[in-house]
């Protein structure tokens, strides 16, 4: 018998507000610009896009367009999605002194998560 496989989507997961802060937040502190714009996608699918779409006052193409890998995006759309997702961004500074967070199990999945989507 042959196994059969489902693909990942990572929206199927994101359903409280704990988990999916916690997906921006992993997709945030990665290098690669790419892979928040991926994150931000899933989120505005877990929470309904055409919801995303009205909140955020931006076109359902365009929305799609600002959030596709590889694409630049306007500070003003990212705001305003993340408005829509309600959620914000917080800035912290950097201290090389700084010890590193403890990770739960489960956050260290999350952002494992995050780079595979990526």
């Amino acid at each position: 018998m042959k196994t059969q496989f489902s693909t990942f989507n990572a929206a199927d997961y994101l359903d409280d507000e704990e988990t999916i802060t916690e997906y921006l937040t992993a997709a945030a502190e990665d290098e690669n610009p790419d892979v928040l714009l991926s994150a931000l996608a899933e989120v505005a699918k877990a929470r309904g896009m055409s919801q995303v779409v009205a909140d955020a006052g931006l076109g359902r193409e365009s929305l799609y367009k600002a959030l596709a890998p590889g694409s630049h995006p306007r500070y003003s759309t990212i705001s305003a999605v993340m408005r829509a997702l309600k959620v914000k961004v917080a800035v912290a500074p950097l201290a090389a002194s700084e010890p590193k967070r403890r990770v739960s199990k489960a956050t260290a999945k999350r952002r494992s998560i995050v780079q595979e989507c990526a």
